[in-house]
């Protein structure tokens, strides 16, 4: 295991007290995703399932908007001139930025304030947990711009966040889903006042960073694996993994703590 890397050249990176704090970085243009900072998060995501000083993720806002998704004038003007095999490559490399995050092995909130569509839509979906304001307005717009809805796992993901016919209606139309929504349909967990969303999200990720991270690393792996299991094998695995938590440092002190009336402290191992 190695400390997570910071020399990040296309977004922005804050790593303080465990908490890793991450934004991109062109609030002039809403934060619109390029093709550079769509593979420097893929490969960022994919390094912290190696790294044990970072215990969760903000994945946070910036000047007042989440994301824009793709840009018009890096990404999608460039899409309109590719092959098959070129396309195919990009589409392969977003979808592998979601694999990523899912398969980080850490908890990841997202703290979404205004514009969070297309592929910003699609991170905030693909985060653990989301955070919102009221003036946040998340569209899954793909076939708004003449594509399908299903692009980056929005068809697996975003039903079972919110039900298949709200993510159908979603999807089809590509229209603006309010925050009061998304709250009442289950996307966000919370809607905070825009001025507390990011100190309210990193206190989220800090109080879950202060729990087990061995245990939260195979919280979150049983909750993406078993979306494919029968209930069968759902029980079976987790009975395989709550037989190896334990096994923990931490199952061990849990145990001491609440014997001698004490909250414990949590190591990871």
């Amino acid at each position: 295991m190695t400390p997570m890397r910071t020399d990040v050249k296309h977004f922005l990176l804050k790593i303080e007290d465990g908490i890793a704090t991450v934004r991109l970085d062109r609030p002039d243009r809403k934060n619109p995703l390029t093709f550079d900072s769509y593979a420097e998060l893929r490969d960022w995501f994919r390094d912290l399932h190696y790294a044990d000083d970072v215990k969760a993720v903000v994945f946070a806002s910036n000047g007042g908007n989440f994301s824009s998704g793709g840009d018009v004038h890096d990404i999608i003007g460039p899409l309109t001139r590719m092959n098959m095999k070129e396309l195919l490559a990009f589409t392969r490399m977003t979808g592998d930025l979601v694999k990523a995050i899912v398969n980080c092995g850490k908890p990841v909130i997202a703290a979404v304030d205004g514009i969070c569509v297309g592929a910003g839509a699609i991170i905030a979906m693909a985060s653990d947990l989301r955070m919102g304001t009221a003036q946040a307005k998340t569209a899954f717009l793909f076939t708004r711009v003449g594509l399908a809805g299903c692009d980056m796992g929005a068809c697996a993901i975003l039903p079972r966040i919110i039900g298949q016919g709200r993510a159908a209606d979603l999807l089809y139309t590509g229209r603006a889903m309010s925050a009061e929504e998304g709250e009442r349909w289950g996307f966000f967990n919370r809607i905070v006042e825009a001025d507390r969303l990011e100190s309210e999200a990193v206190a989220w990720a800090r109080s879950i960073a202060a729990g087990p991270g061995f245990g939260h690393m195979m919280t979150k792996t049983m909750l993406a694996q078993e979306w494919s299991m029968s209930i069968e094998q759902a029980i079976e695995a987790e009975a395989q993994a709550q037989a190896i938590c334990m096994q923990t440092g931490d199952f061990e002190r849990a145990y001491h703590a609440f014997v001698n009336k004490e909250k414990p402290v949590f190591e990871g191992d």
